[in-house]
C-alpha cells in the first residue's frame, strides 16, 4: 500500500451539496446560510478565537508556564575544550577569559565529549557523570561550588 492510492471506502462518500441553485434542490435563494448577518454574506471573516467583542476564551484564563531568561546562559563545555586551555585548574572565570565561554555567562558545565589527556581541577563548574568519571580516571578533580 502506498500513500498515494489510498481511497476512501466504497460508497463512503457521496457528491458535495450544490448549493444556490434554485428552489428545487432545497438550498436555494439564501444557500443555507439564513438571512442577513456577516456569517450569510460573501467575505464574512473573523479571526479564530473571536467571539463578537466579548472577552475571548484564550484572554479569560490565567497564564500558566514559565520560561527561563537564564537558561541560554548555562553553558556546556566539552572535554575537548578543556584540553585546549594551558591552565591546570579551571574555574567559571578562567573560562570566560580564555573565550571558551561567553562574558555574560552564568555557570558551565563540562559534557562527556570529546578526548582530554591530561590532569585538570575544575572548580565552581559542574561536570556531567561521565564527564567526572574522564577528570578522575586522569587524576583530576571535580569541587562543584
Amino acid at each position: 500500500m502506498r500513500l498515494n492510492t489510498i481511497k476512501p471506502a466504497e460508497g463512503s462518500t457521496h457528491a458535495k451539496r450544490r448549493v444556490g441553485r434554485g428552489i428545487g434542490s432545497g438550498l436555494g435563494k439564501t444557500a443555507g446560510r439564513g438571512h442577513k448577518g456577516q456569517k450569510s454574506r460573501a467575505g464574512g471573516f473573523h479571526k479564530v478565537g473571536f467571539e463578537g467583542g466579548q472577552m475571548p476564551l484564550q484572554r479569560r484564563l490565567p497564564k500558566r508556564g514559565f520560561v527561563s531568561l537564564t537558561h541560554a546562559r548555562n553553558i556546556e563545555v566539552r572535554l575537548s575544550d578543556l584540553e585546549k586551555l594551558p591552565l591546570q585548574g579551571i574555574d567559571l572565570l578562567a573560562l570566560k577569559q580564555a573565550g571558551v565561554i561567553a562574558a555574560d555567562a552564568l555557570s558551565a558545565k563540562v559534557i562527556l565529549s570529546g578526548k582530554l589527556t591530561r590532569k585538570v581541577v575544575l572548580k565552581g563548574v559542574g561536570a556531567t557523570k561521565g564527564a567526572k568519571l574522564a577528570i578522575e580516571a586522569l587524576g583530576g578533580s571535580v569541587a562543584e561550588a
